[in-house]
């Protein structure tokens, strides 16, 4: 029988797998909500962790260092009993919710021209900074998962996600038409960045199984811009990001909410090797994508989370089971999860179902 490092290995370098695999990622307020509903806890009254508990199949050890400019800010700028504005390291002023998860309002930006990003910003990314990354807890967390036959990963987001909390979506969207050599040169630095930090992950805290990259593309009617606009500006440092981590023989899936259809061909054509999570409420087809696509990537994920919000049994165990029948009989590299992930709307007892009609289909 595979081990679960074993499975994922072979799903997403195209070898025989025994079966589909498993992974998903319930909110920290879903956990909260399930506790009460009966979800194990520890020894310090904290939920168990679901990789754990449900038996998925892959695990984060690490990556996640600090990628602003100025490292290790987060000044507080103004504060309610429900919400504080927080400015990072970019200059940029973002709300949180205190006592819910939720995506930050975006509130203030510095970095508004390439001017202030070459005089305020630029010159702190040239520079080796270790503080930056956590070696030790990579190490740990990275030993620990072995030790229990995970696929392993390190993860963070990138140029596109990075942008969109350093510069803003306004003076982001501008500049890709306005000054693309900005771009590029904001690119250009990063993908450097990127590459020094993932190295000294790899070489000093150990080689994962993979990696994950986090890049939301799309919204829920399509691309946030053209294909033409990706291609040029963004797709050459995804290559050379996939091309770097594959010296290190290491697979790489791109996750990316929203409609992004258009941007599957570049998705394959940049060389990644997976694809998560194929969100259904924004047109993503996963069963067209393995008939398109199935020779050149994993899929992971999938499954439209309203079906598990629905509490519906029947329905559940309809959806469930085609999604995984229909991926088997395409010839695909699956692994089974919700198209997005699992919110405080979604039951303890119905995901815990969904999992078990999921391992009465599992085996190829």
């Amino acid at each position: 029988m595979q081990t679960s490092k074993e499975l994922i290995d072979n799903l997403l370098r195209g070898r025989e797998a025994e079966r589909v695999g498993l992974l998903d990622s319930p909110w920290h307020d879903t956990l909260a909500r399930w506790v009460k509903e009966g979800y194990p806890t520890d020894a310090d009254e904290n939920p168990v962790d679901p990789v754990d508990h449900f038996g998925f199949d892959m695990a984060g050890v690490g990556g996640w260092f600090d990628l602003m400019p100025l490292r290790a800010v987060h000044e507080l700028v103004e504060e309610t009993e429900e919400w504080a504005v927080h400015r990072n390291g970019a200059g940029a002023a973002l709300k949180y919710w205190k006592h819910k998860s939720g995506t930050p309002e975006h509130i203030d930006f510095r970095m508004t021209s390439r001017e202030v990003w070459k005089r305020d910003y630029r010159p702190h990314l040239l520079e080796v900074d270790r503080g930056r990354v956590d070696i030790k807890g990579a190490a740990e967390a990275l030993a620990h998962r072995r030790q229990q036959g995970l696929w392993t990963h390190y993860g963070h987001l990138f140029i596109w996600e990075n942008m969109r909390q350093s510069m803003g979506d306004m003076c982001m969207y501008e500049s890709l038409v306005l000054d693309p050599e900005w771009i590029h040169d904001y690119n250009r630095v990063y993908t450097d960045f990127f590459k020094t930090y993932f190295r000294m992950l790899i070489e000093e805290a150990g080689k994962p199984d993979g990696v994950w990259v986090y890049e939301d593309l799309g919204y829920r009617n399509g691309l946030f811009c053209s294909p033409t606009v990706l291609e040029e500006l963004i797709f050459p440092y995804y290559a050379e990001l996939n091309e770097f981590f594959h010296s290190y023989d290491l697979p790489v899936v791109l996750h990316t909410c929203g409609g992004i259809e258009q941007a599957v061909p570049l998705i394959v054509e940049a060389g990644f090797d997976a694809l998560n999570p194929m969100e259904r409420k924004a047109g993503n087809d996963p069963l067209k994508y393995a008939e398109q696509y199935g020779d050149k990537l994993a899929f992971v994920g999938g499954l439209d989370a309203r079906v598990f919000e629905s509490g519906d049994r029947e329905l559940i165990r309809r959806e469930v089971a085609a999604l995984i029948e229909g991926m088997k009989a395409r010839n695909a590299r699956f692994v089974f999860g919700s198209d997005h992930s699992i919110s405080t709307n979604i039951a303890y007892a119905d995901f815990a179902y969904a999992v078990d009609v999921y391992r009465e289909h599992m085996a190829y």
